[in-house]
């Protein structure tokens, strides 16, 4: 029966909700395999651009297996950091999926962030080797927080190399982390550093339509994994270009962004990661093979995560009821 008032959720009690990250990626793994069999529906997102490389996205998708249905609405402005604002803002609305009726309104925040470190885990199990044990963060704000945490819910990770653009961004980075997942974790003075060696590299910076990338061919390992959270914002074509696997987590959508002038000098994706999980295309073959995988956010990955978040809000008598 849907409930007599919809269900508000501010960022505080979406958090206090206290989805653990593991539950976030194996609904995840669920989602990507029904999107691969064509058991979802997630139309492309339209978005308006109000400044530079901001952006305020409409973000529709519906699961029927995890009975999820609803729309995000996020913005993503990159000078909003010198403003002492997140970098991310918005709302999820979830609606009953035999009535339409919206059930609940909650800050999409923490979900994104959560769900964003999610699909880079589920990509890796895939596509990194399974012995991968290093991992290289490059930009140490919200995303390189939590796509550390999903890895390690997955990876026996025994070394962390750290860096922003800021070093005390870093050194915060590091500290915080260290101790909220005992890792070990060591800040370094450049991305190079970071990529090296890496078994697994996430970058996690502002997303650009024309960016200056520093990654070169040559840094990333035989046998690595790296998770482009900013698209291509820190890669070089020619970086990308070396991998023996490159994947994405929706290839309608990568296209959309290549018709618009986003990923001028990145290769066409062999696969997206709903065709590797649903046994379509394959995954890591090989343990030299270097692999790449650029999600590029899911409205499907919200839906996932909000209605978990949303039906345990319910059983833990949390948020408050509006009327409609």
């Amino acid at each position: 029966m849907v409930p007599e008032a919809l269900l508000y959720l501010s960022r505080a009690e979406v958090e206090a909700v206290g989805v653990k990250m593991l539950d976030i990626i194996e609904a995840l793994e669920v989602m990507f395999a029904e999107k691969g069999k064509g058991k979802v529906e997630m139309p492309p997102k339209p978005g308006i651009h109000t400044r530079g490389d901001a952006f305020i996205h409409a973000m529709p998708a519906w699961i029927p297996s995890l009975e999820a249905a609803g729309i995000k609405w996020v913005s993503g402005y990159p000078a909003n950091q010198s403003r002492g604002l997140p970098y991310i803002t918005g709302l999820i609305i979830l609606n009953d999926p035999e009535t339409g009726v919206p059930i609940s309104v909650m800050d999409c925040t923490w979900v994104t962030a959560m769900r964003t470190g999610a699909a880079t885990a589920v990509a890796a199990r895939h596509l990194a080797r399974a012995d991968s044990s290093t991992v290289g963060i490059i930009a140490c704000g919200v995303q390189g927080r939590s796509n550390l945490e999903a890895l390690d819910c997955l990876f026996d990770i025994e070394k962390v190399h750290a860096y922003d653009i800021r070093r005390e961004v870093s050194e915060n980075y590091a500290a915080e982390m260290s101790a909220r997942l005992g890792l070990d974790i060591e800040v370094k003075g450049s991305p190079e550093k970071c990529v090296r060696g890496m078994d697994i590299v996430v970058t996690s910076g502002p997303i650009q339509k024309k960016p200056t990338p520093v990654i070169e061919a040559g840094w990333l390992a035989p046998g690595a994994f790296a998770s482009p959270v900013d698209f291509d914002s820190y890669w070089q074509g020619a970086a990308l270009a070396e991998a023996d696997r490159l994947a994405t987590d929706d290839r309608s959508q990568m296209e959309y962004y290549r018709s618009v002038g986003y990923f001028a000098q990145t290769p066409l994706p062999y696969a997206d990661l709903g065709e590797i999980i649903a046994g379509e295309k394959p995954g890591r073959q090989c343990h030299s093979e270097r692999t790449i995988c650029i999600n590029l956010g899911l409205a499907l990955d919200d839906m996932a995560t909000a209605i978990i978040v949303y039906k345990r809000a319910r059983e833990m008598g949390i948020g408050r009821e509006l009327a409609l």
